[in-house]
């Protein structure tokens, strides 16, 4: 019997549609890209480099086939200026809305910026979306919405209070969308993401997440600083399971729209286990571990635990996570032994 992500992928091969990618340069961005385009769909593109980057392009258009990169359009423009939205949107099908500055301490540390992003920016594409009448917009919500709930796992329902600028700025999205369902009939979903790693996500900055940070230091031999204990435990979801979602949402039944759906495995991984698989990972790279761990304060608006249930997007979307959080390691690894590698030879 074929899963639901086998027909959405089957009926996208034999009628392509137009999507439109915000972001596209970034993480998640390029990553969705480079599948849509494999799927030889038609792919705009709008990102102001902020946080993407144009080797993410780069390297994407060396993974597909010249036809399939023929069918991508890329417009350099700012989702905070409303013309460039509606510019975007031109003939779209479907909406994948990822731009968005992400990471608590940035948001901590600069406000009014993330606000101006977040907030400005996703209405600006909620609004211009709406007038292009596309047939589904799907955003890049956020895990942080749950603030200080202790409850776990996360079920969709159930959130606390906010901890950080960029948790607000995340739930004032899903009230916003969830306000243009009710009062204009457009319905969009939301895609919670819990803690999304892979290739391609930038492993230099202030603002590095996890996993790119501890790769970086331990291939280049620095120390690895761990904040609190260690026994942090994180529901890490690798691309692959975030790109299926994003496909699975944009497809969805009109009955399955506004809501917001977690993206996770529905797992927990502590960030001892989390240092312990990448070094694993890292070895079949001829990588040595031989970083010093230090651990250090916990950081500032960071929660204890954080695991995801996931039951809403398998009963509802057919969500079903191919990838183990070490699975996803082991496939990543490999492209950032490479980065490196490119990095200090060019």
């Amino acid at each position: 019997m074929m899963s639901r992500i086998d027909i959405v992928t089957a009926e996208l091969k034999v009628t392509p549609k137009t999507w439109l990618i915000t972001g596209v340069a970034g993480f998640i961005g390029s990553n969705l890209l480079e599948a849509l385009l494999a799927l030889n769909q038609r792919v705009i593109g709008l990102d102001n480099f902020s946080t993407g980057f144009q080797r993410n392009l780069d390297e994407v258009k060396t993974s597909v086939t010249k036809q399939q990169w023929s069918q991508f359009t890329f417009i350099e423009g700012d989702i905070r200026e409303f013309k460039d939205c509606e510019a975007a949107l031109q003939g779209v099908d479907y909406v994948l809305h990822q731009a968005a500055l992400g990471s608590v301490p940035r948001s901590i540390e600069t406000p009014l910026i993330t606000n101006a992003s977040n907030i400005d920016g996703f209405l600006n594409m909620l609004e211009a979306a709406k007038k292009a009448q596309v047939k589904s917009f799907t955003y890049a919500a956020s895990s942080s919405t749950y603030g200080d709930s202790a409850e776990l796992p996360k079920t969709e329902g159930v959130i606390g209070k906010p901890l950080s600028p960029e948790a607000v700025t995340k739930y004032v999205n899903e009230l916003y969308a969830s306000v243009y369902a009710r009062t204009y009939g457009f319905k969009s979903i939301g895609l919670r993401y819990f803690n999304v790693f892979g290739k391609r996500q930038d492993p230099n900055g202030a603002y590095a997440a996890v996993i790119p940070l501890w790769t970086a230091a331990i291939i280049n031999g620095n120390d690895v600083f761990i904040n609190g204990d260690g026994e942090t435990s994180r529901d890490f979801c690798f691309i692959e399971n975030t790109i299926q979602m994003n496909l699975l949402a944009a497809t969805a039944e009109d009955e399955f729209k506004d809501e917001v759906y977690n993206v996770a495995l529905g797992d927990r991984t502590t960030l001892n286990e989390l240092y312990d698989s990448i070094c694993s990972a890292l070895a079949t790279c001829d990588v040595k571990c031989d970083s010093e761990l230090t651990y250090r304060e916990f950081r500032v608006g960071d929660i204890r635990h954080s695991q995801a249930d996931i039951t809403k997007a398998q009963q509802n979307l057919g969500y079903d996570p191919k990838y183990k959080a070490r699975q996803g390691i082991e496939q990543a690894m490999p492209w950032y032994c490479q980065f490196f590698n490119t990095d200090k030879t060019s």
